[in-house]
């Protein structure tokens, strides 16, 4: 199991570099396929709900790699949503720090009229995160994040929207 999440946080890491290297990749691919697009979105709404799958890793890894090489899908990812997970190495961060990125990118595959809206793009990402640490929870019961679950109270509150609007003022100006 700790060689399994060590080869995860290299493949975040990795996934992470291939988004910031996508440009010149982009150059040599041609724009994606709806069944690419389907695919993605259907890998990223079975994360949320069934994270330990027993294709999980490969198809989340798959989905990243193809996202960093498509030319007509671009993810900004606003690491003040997740900045809490990162750099951790404990309760599935490096899972949940990628799902931002694959719930995103199914919301903008999913409303192509939405894909500019930086507020709800960064909501979707944030809501298939917390979609998919209540997963975890079922399963694995001790994987909690207090910052995870004030997120998941704020949503039940309605005040999720607010809270997105105020981390992409002040945590992502840089991104």
């Amino acid at each position: 199991m700790r060689i399994n999440k060590l080869i995860l946080a290299a493949v975040m890491m990795a996934a992470f570099a291939l988004l910031a290297q996508s440009v010149s990749a982009q150059d040599d691919r041609k724009p994606s396929t709806p069944e690419e697009r389907a695919e993605a979105v259907r890998v990223a709404h079975v994360l949320e709900t069934d994270p330990f799958n027993k294709e999980a890793l490969g198809a989340r890894e798959r989905v990243l790699k193809w996202l960093a090489q498509a030319p007509d899908i671009t993810v900004d990812v606003c690491t003040g949503f997740v900045s809490p997970l990162l750099g951790n190495k404990k309760n599935y961060s490096s899972e949940l720090v990628a799902q931002q990125i694959l719930s995103s990118a199914a919301f903008i595959i999913e409303h192509p009229d939405k894909a500019e809206e930086k507020p709800a793009v960064s909501l979707a990402g944030l809501e298939g995160i917390l979609k998919m640490y209540e997963s975890i929870l079922k399963t694995k019961p001790k994987a909690k994040w207090a910052y995870l679950d004030d997120l998941i109270e704020k949503r039940d509150k309605g005040e999720l929207n607010d809270y997105v609007m105020g981390v992409m003022k002040t945590g992502c100006k840089s991104e």
